[in-house]
């Protein structure tokens, strides 16, 4: 009995050097994770790249006993498109890059097969190195800067075909026991919402100094430039100020308890510009560049700023206020 007990296990022990590791869970194509830009001001767009990603780009994989790929196996993802970006209302485009990593290390180019299991990207997110868990391949992406584009809602659908073929399973004395190859295409929704915005540069208004009402000179040759999103219609205001008499009153500077009455007004005429209904200005009403935002191009406003003479003159003193001007599309 014992010699056979130990025949026995001597051919286990033979069986057992034959074996592979456990069995091994290979990898699919799987319904993508849509990329989002989220809301974007047309001015960051133009001027900052933005980042997004996918969480899921379309290839998922449970696992594999392999900790480094050899130099045959691979992980293919091609990317196309029968756009050049992401599309908007008006027909403008905003372009952007795609990239294997949460970095711009590796771009990948349109229509090229790019490999991800090359620069140990596979191995560095894990999906060859959990047996049970299932994992998929990020992409990350990144706006390219200089677009000078309308407000709205801008779209692409990317294709990404996705080839593998790698060794899924290795024996204890080492060889590859089988290779794990596939296929598929899967769709990846890419959106960014773009919001008007501006650049405003106003420049403070100076009436001097003066012995008596009488003698401040109105404030001529003033001007505020607008840089708004492409294709906007807006308006401007001008609050009325910080202690003004009366809704829609004068506007007053003020030194210690005293008041100086002054007024903003438009072009170079007499009516008041101020923030409500008509007493604002619309963008076709600019001096220079009417009609809607240009995105990289000033709108020019002229107007004309003067002290009240109907007033006694006030005790002297610096006089100040501070009025908000508000852009509203």
């Amino acid at each position: 009995m014992q010699g056979q007990t130990h025949r026995w296990t001597g051919v286990l022990g033979g069986l057992a050097l034959l074996l592979p590791y456990p069995a091994l869970a290979l990898c699919t194509t799987v319904t993508t994770s849509p990329a989002a830009f989220g809301s974007i001001s047309s001015i960051a767009v133009r001027t900052t790249s933005q980042p997004s990603s996918s969480l899921n780009a379309g290839l998922s994989c449970t696992g594999s006993l392999l900790s480094l790929l050899a130099s045959n196996d691979h992980f293919y993802a091609t990317i196309t498109s029968t756009q050049s970006g992401l599309l908007g209302p008006t027909g403008d485009v905003i372009g952007y890059t795609l990239y294997a990593n949460n970095s711009t290390s590796y771009p990948i180019t349109r229509g090229t097969p790019f490999d991800f299991a090359r620069n140990s990207i596979i191995d560095l997110l894990g999906l060859l190195g959990s047996p049970t868990v299932a994992k998929q391949v990020p992409i990350y992406l990144g706006s390219i800067t200089g677009s000078n584009v309308a407000a709205g809602v801008y779209t692409e659908t990317l294709s990404i075909f996705w080839n593998w073929n790698y060794c899924s399973g290795i024996a204890v004395l080492g060889g590859c026991l089988g290779r794990d190859i596939g296929s598929g295409t899967k769709s990846l929704t890419v959106t960014m919402t773009v919001s008007n915005d501006c650049v405003i540069t106003a420049p403070n208004i100076s009436f001097g100094s003066a012995p008596v009402i009488s003698a401040f000179a109105t404030v001529t040759g003033q001007t505020i430039n607008l840089m708004c999103t492409k294709g906007s219609a807006y308006t401007v205001g001008l609050s009325d100020g910080q202690q003004p008499l009366g809704t829609g009153g004068r506007r007053q500077m003020i030194s210690g308890s005293n008041y100086l009455a002054y007024d903003i007004f438009k072009s170079a005429g007499s009516t008041r510009w101020g923030s409500v209904g008509a007493a604002r200005r619309a963008s076709t009403d600019a001096e220079v560049f009417p009609g809607n935002g240009l995105g990289t191009g000033s709108q020019i406003f002229n107007y004309n700023a003067k002290i009240y003479t109907d007033q006694p003159t006030p005790p002297a003193g610096t006089y100040l206020d501070n009025v908000v001007l508000d852009v509203g599309f």
